[in-house]
C-alpha cells in the first residue's frame, strides 16, 4: 500500500488524514481530534458509508419513498445494495424508521423509511 491522503468527515473540520503504512502497523497524521485517526484506520481497513435512496411505492402521490440504511454498510457492498432497493416495491402505508429491508445481503444493517407514507396516497392503476 501507498501513502494515502484521505479528507475525515467525521466532524465538520474535515482535517486532510495521511496515512503511511509501516511494517503491520499505520502511521495517520493531519488529525485535529482522535476520532480523524479512528476514521483513518476504519477507511483503510474497511470503508463503510451510510446509503439513502428510494424505493418504489403503488401509491400515485408519493411514487417512490425516501430511504436510508440504519447504520453503515461496507463500500464494497453498496452496489448489491442498490441492486436489491431497486427490486423493492412498497404496496402498504409505512412510518418513519419502519423497516423496508431487514439485515440487507445478510449484513445485519436495515433499511428504513424516512418518510411516513399514509392511507391517504392512492393506488395507482
Amino acid at each position: 500500500m501507498e501513502d494515502k491522503k484521505i479528507i475525515c468527515i467525521v466532524c465538520p473540520n474535515g482535517c486532510e488524514l495521511y496515512v503511511k503504512k509501516l511494517g503491520e502497523g499505520l502511521i495517520i497524521t493531519g488529525n485535529k481530534c482522535s476520532r480523524g485517526k479512528d476514521f483513518a484506520i476504519n477507511e483503510m481497513i474497511d470503508p463503510k458509508r451510510s446509503i439513502s435512496s428510494t424505493v418504489k411505492t403503488i401509491f400515485e402521490n408519493m411514487p417512490r419513498l425516501p430511504v436510508r440504511t440504519d447504520t453503515e454498510i461496507s463500500k464494497e457492498r453498496i452496489i448489491d445494495l442498490m441492486k436489491v432497493l431497486s427490486n423493492v416495491l412498497i404496496d402498504k402505508p409505512v412510518r418513519v424508521n419502519d423497516v423496508i429491508v431487514e439485515n440487507v445481503l445478510d449484513s445485519g444493517v436495515n433499511v428504513i423509511s424516512t418518510s411516513d407514507l399514509g392511507y391517504e396516497n392512492r393506488r395507482t392503476q
